[in-house]
Order: C-alpha cells, then sequence, then structure tokens
C-alpha cells in the first residue's frame, strides 16, 4: 500500500524514523533484562556463600559486579519507559559533582584513557532523575573521549542557574564537529564520520535530547572547532 498521498513526506519519514527508534530501544532493553537479572541474582548468591571463605578484594569484586548488573537493569527499565512513549522519572536532589566524577571514573577504566582530564569545580546539587541525566552526561563524556584530538583529552563540566533554568556546559578539547556535519549531529542512526571510532548504533546524542525533553529540558551545540566543542544543557531548577 503506497503512502498516504495528503500526508506530508518529511512527517512520514520522521513517524518511520522514531518508530524504527521505539522498536530498537523495546528490543534490545527487553533482551537485556533477563541476562542482567541472572548476574545480578548469581552474584548475590555467591557473596551469600563465599562471603566466608573470599578475601576483602575478592568480595569488593562480587559487590561490584551485584551494582553494575542492578544499575544496568536500572537503565534498561528507564529506556523501555522511554520507548513506550511515557517516561518514567523519579526526580530526587543530586549532587552533580559527584555523579560527573562517577561517570567519569566509570569510562576512563571502559576506555583506557587514562590521560584524560576532567574539571568540574563547584558544581551544584540540583533536582532531576539522577539515572535519566546520568544517562546523558555519559554520552556527552564518551564522545569526548571518543573523539578526541592529538592531545590528552580534557574535559570541563561548569553549571550556572539562569532563572528558573540551569545551565550546564560540557566542553572538550576534541576533534570537533566539521561544520557539514554539525545539522546532523542529533539526527537518529546518524555517526560522525571518524576511522577507528567505536561501533555504534547512533543514537547517543538522540537518546540526549529524548530524555533531556522528557525531564524538561533540552540541549544543543554551543560551539566546536579544531579547539574542541561545548554542549549545553538547560534543564528546569526545580
Amino acid at each position: 500500500m503506497s503512502p498516504n498521498p495528503t500526508r506530508p513526506l518529511e512527517t512520514t519519514v520522521a513517524g518511520d524514523t522514531e518508530e524504527r527508534i521505539k522498536r530498537f530501544l523495546a528490543t534490545a532493553s527487553h533482551d537485556l533484562q533477563s541476562p542482567l537479572r541472572h548476574i545480578a541474582m548469581y552474584a548475590e548468591l555467591l557473596l551469600d556463600d563465599l562471603e566466608e571463605t573470599l578475601d576483602s578484594e575478592q568480595l569488593q569484586s562480587l559487590r561490584m559486579i551485584m551494582e553494575k548488573a542492578q544499575a544496568a537493569q536500572h537503565l534498561t527499565k528507564a529506556l523501555m519507559s522511554l520507548a513506550g512513549g511515557a517516561p518514567q522519572v523519579s526526580p530526587e536532589v543530586v549532587d552533580l559533582k559527584a555523579l560527573a566524577e562517577r561517570i567519569w571514573n566509570e569510562l576512563v577504566d571502559e576506555t583506557g584513557a587514562g590521560d584524560a582530564t576532567l574539571a568540574c569545580q563547584d558544581l551544584p546539587s540540583i533536582r532531576t532523575d539522577p539515572t535519566l541525566f546520568g544517562m546523558v552526561l555519559r554520552q556527552l563524556i564518551s564522545n569526548a573521549l571518543t573523539y578526541r584530538g592529538s592531545s590528552p583529552p580534557q574535559v570541563a563540566i561548569a553549571a550556572a542557574q539562569e532563572g528558573a533554568t540551569w545551565l550546564i556546559r560540557i566542553s572538550d578539547n576534541g576533534s570537533g564537529i566539521d561544520p557539514a556535519h554539525r545539522e546532523r549531529i542529533f539526527e537518529p542512526f546518524w555517526k560522525l564520520p571518524k576511522a577507528g571510532a567505536v561501533p555504534g548504533a547512533g543514537l547517543g546524542l538522540t537518546m540526549a535530547q529524548e530524555i533531556l525533553t522528557a525531564l524538561g529540558g533540552d540541549i544543543r551545540l554551543d560551539h566546536s572547532d579544531e579547539s574542541g566543542s561545548r554542549f549545553t544543557i538547560r534543564l528546569p531548577v526545580a
């Protein structure tokens, strides 16, 4: 059956893309739930059975496995709610500096970017959903470490209140985004062309944008050239 001739082509394409995103997120999140649940369950069983026989380092490793699996379960549930069109937002007071540093340490370990540095002094506590907002921060920091320049990565996070809005700026010294691509970086399934980049679905910034919309905010690229890029996140104060 041919598309509705009275429906604009742009609307049809946008609707089809949105459905693809929802199907992708719903399927991926659903398929991850079972293995994550089993990882957390078996780690907990091992802790119960072997706690008296393991040394402190081994116990810490098991606890870390269980905590990471539980955190991943929480993330996939959040993605499933976003895919369903009715995101479950659970706002609470979040120490932005502590959240950024935790995500930073995880990503530096994952990427092996031991030469990278983070500056995030005097960040405030904000009221938002820590899981959802953490996904946004993770994506922006991950991009800064992935699309690095020739120098060691440097990321800076700053925040300021402007009326009833928080402005949170994430800057890096990466390779920058070619002007020809800047209008496309938030498009779903589109990836910035770069040799050696980590494979992915091309949904990172798209999801960041969708999550921030659910949180009552938005994101924009303020600046990008050979010296690096700066994104600004806007979130309501309350």
